[in-house]
């Protein structure tokens, strides 16, 4: 990650930490190579329309750009599943996570907007401003940034 984000991600672990919350970062940053391996597999698995609903293509992944990072815990075995929104630690990340500069980027029942599904461990660092206007308001960052119809 981005040293700032990095910092960040460092204070919410700290913070949820002084919560009695223990998360683990799972998927921080890829490089082109490893993002292209990683869509390439989830193709085979699930074909290209599905696998792009929970995968970008190389060179568009957000991992790529040094802000985001996945988190879990253990109350899911440490995998990467929407249950994760339904844990005390994914309540928590959702509920904080805007203090630390942070959004969960793609939100449940805005697929539509996000073109992804829901991932209640992807995390996207925007600054505490930016985190905490989106979060208030329940913008994406498509209809904060305005490059989609409200």
């Amino acid at each position: 990650m981005v040293k700032e984000a990095a910092d960040a991600l460092e204070q919410l672990f700290a913070g949820a930490s002084n919560d009695g919350i223990t998360l683990h970062a799972q998927s921080g940053y890829r490089s082109y190579g490893t993002q292209n391996m990683l869509y390439d597999s989830y193709v085979r698995a699930h074909g290209e329309e599905e696998a792009s609903t929970f995968s970008a293509k190389p060179g568009q992944s957000e991992h790529q750009t040094g802000l985001a990072m996945d988190v879990t815990s253990d109350s899911v075995d440490n995998q990467l599943v929407q249950e994760f929104g339904e844990t005390v630690e994914g309540k928590w990340v959702a509920e904080h996570a805007a203090e630390f500069g942070f959004i969960i980027r793609f939100q449940q029942g805005k697929e539509d907007i996000t073109g992804y599904m829901y991932e209640p461990w992807h995390l996207r660092y925007v600054g505490v401003e930016h985190a905490k206007y989106m979060t208030e308001h329940g913008l994406t960052l498509e209809e904060y940034l305005g490059v989609v119809e409200k």
